[in-house]
């Protein structure tokens, strides 16, 4: 048998001599398709019309090769929906007026044979699945020739990396869709899901029922990160939003642990593996930042080489350590939100996930350009954001500036007004929480050193050094309120803040 890929390259060469093939070399191919599958599909259902009632799920009319099946197909599912009982009788009115068969055979005729050709309804969603199975073949067909005719006739700014992600997105969305969105389930069903999740939380370290921060005060609030949650994270700049995105990531990552499933599949036990798309910052930023964090080294003395020989033998370490964790970083500026989708399902596909960090929000882009309309922009992003949280049954944690409104006030705690463009996001968002550190604040009020104002200002910074607070302004499924952290702001580090009874005595 001769090797596709020389047959291949003989074509591409007489094509481009101007050679043709002979006749006998020419071998003609239809697409994937079983017709006789589609008549006794409708042909059950025309018999019995609970038969509908078996493939409706998942089978489209748009599934049907032959185009009369599908306009059949359509008019059956209508008129039962509707209520009515469908039979060659019933439907015939609707084909009356359509182009015969062939010169024997009228299209109301050919739904009487349908109807005394059926057999039995048990088959039923075996046809439908054959008759879904092939169109899904036709459909990798399509993508095929249209990735094949893009990369020839390319238009000179569309980059191939463009083509890749949009190839990448049509298999995504067509190995997908028939996972997500299947209609109704059993109350029952249900029921065994949120027992599950309960037993889950009950075994787990903590008794969380969503994955640990690493942070206990803010776990016990949120009860860990839920699946399919969107969490905006929002600050003022300084506040720490992306250091505490950072600490959450890392703490999810180096908890990780899965098992293989009987199905084959690794199982996510504890932690997660943990995609961060950074938006602003490099990957080698980021890196470093979380460097300085684990290995309580100043990022400043990394970046700057201030380090001796025992700080780089600890560095080097605590990079072994963290090279093991399942932490991956996408640091592509300017992306729209379908890109980003595209590529935390390849992520998941290729290497699975549990949490998605996004920093930030505001840097990512609609697919609408240039209607000047920012609000609406947002809008599509935070919809599509909570979307495909959903989609990948993981939370997603999207950072989110705030309006400057907040510095003129006296208290310059957040609020969720202070959100911009803050409609669709308060309203997609199924946690926000603010980030805020008033030590940051207090520090620029610095006065003059001897004066009476000096003596209180140290009193006050006393009060509020290494703090900050997480202001959870809203939580869809939980309580609202504050939780108090610690921050160490030479290594970009948040921690669970020490009680003055939990601190032991001398």
């Amino acid at each position: 048998m001769a090797d596709p890929a020389y047959l291949a390259t003989e074509k591409l060469k007489q094509a481009a001599s101007g050679a043709l093939p002979s006749s006998d070399a020419l071998t003609f191919r239809q697409a994937p398709h079983n017709l006789e599958a589609e008549q006794a599909l409708l042909g059950a259902i025309l018999v019995n019309n609970e038969a509908l009632d078996r493939v409706s799920g998942f089978l489209q009319p748009g599934h049907f090769y032959d185009p009369l099946h599908a306009r059949i197909y359509e008019t059956l599912a209508t008129l039962i929906h509707a209520g009515k009982t469908a039979t060659p009788i019933t439907v015939k009115t609707f084909f009356e007026n359509s182009e015969p068969i062939d010169a024997n055979t009228s299209v109301p005729q050919y739904l009487g044979r349908l109807a005394a050709n059926a057999t039995t309804i048990i088959n039923a969603a075996e046809y439908g699945r054959t008759v879904y199975d092939l169109a899904t073949r036709r459909a990798l067909i399509i993508i095929g020739e249209d990735m094949v005719n893009g990369a020839y006739d390319s238009a000179v700014d569309h980059a191939p990396k463009a083509q890749i992600e949009e190839a990448e997105g049509r298999l995504y969305s067509l190995a997908e869709q028939n996972k997500y969105g299947q209609g109704f389930e059993s109350f029952q069903s249900a029921l065994v899901t949120a027992i599950t999740m309960a037993n889950s939380a009950f075994q787990r370290a903590g008794h969380l029922s969503g994955a640990s921060t690493g942070l206990s005060d803010l776990d016990h609030k949120l009860g860990g990160l839920q699946r399919s949650d969107l969490i905006i994270l929002a600050g003022r700049p300084s506040m720490g939003k992306t250091a505490l995105a950072t600490n959450i990531a890392y703490n999810v990552a180096k908890a990780y642990k899965g098992e293989r499933g009987a199905d084959g599949e690794m199982q996510t036990t504890d932690g997660g593996i943990v995609g961060f798309f950074s938006l602003e910052m490099s990957s080698e930023q980021l890196a470093t930042r979380i460097l300085a964090e684990q290995a309580e080294i100043s990022s400043e003395k990394i970046r700057r080489g201030m380090i001796d020989e025992t700080e780089f033998r600890k560095l080097s370490e605590v990079a072994s350590e963290m090279s093991r964790i399942p932490l991956f970083i996408d640091q592509t500026g300017g992306i729209t939100v379908a890109q980003l989708s595209a590529r935390a399902r390849k992520l998941k596909r290729q290497h699975g996930l549990d949490l998605l960090v996004v920093d930030y929000l505001q840097l990512l882009s609609g697919s609408k350009r240039g209607d000047g309309n920012r609000v609406q922009e947002i809008t599509e992003i935070t919809t599509g954001l909570k979307a495909l949280a959903k989609e990948l049954v993981v939370p997603i944690i999207a950072l989110s500036q705030l309006s400057r409104q907040v510095e003129n006030r006296e208290d310059k705690r957040p609020q969720l007004s202070d959100l911009r463009e803050s409609g669709s996001i308060e309203q997609d968002a199924d946690v926000v929480m603010f980030v805020f550190r008033e030590e940051y604040y207090v520090e620029r009020t610095k006065p003059a050193e001897g004066t009476p104002e000096f003596a209180d200002w140290m009193t006050k910074m006393s009060q509020v050094s290494g703090k900050a607070e997480v202001i959870i302004g809203k939580q869809r499924h939980g309580p609202v309120g504050t939780v108090e952290l610690s921050f160490e702001g030479q290594f970009t580090r948040f921690g669970n803040l020490a009680r003055d009874y939990m601190i032991p005595d001398r």
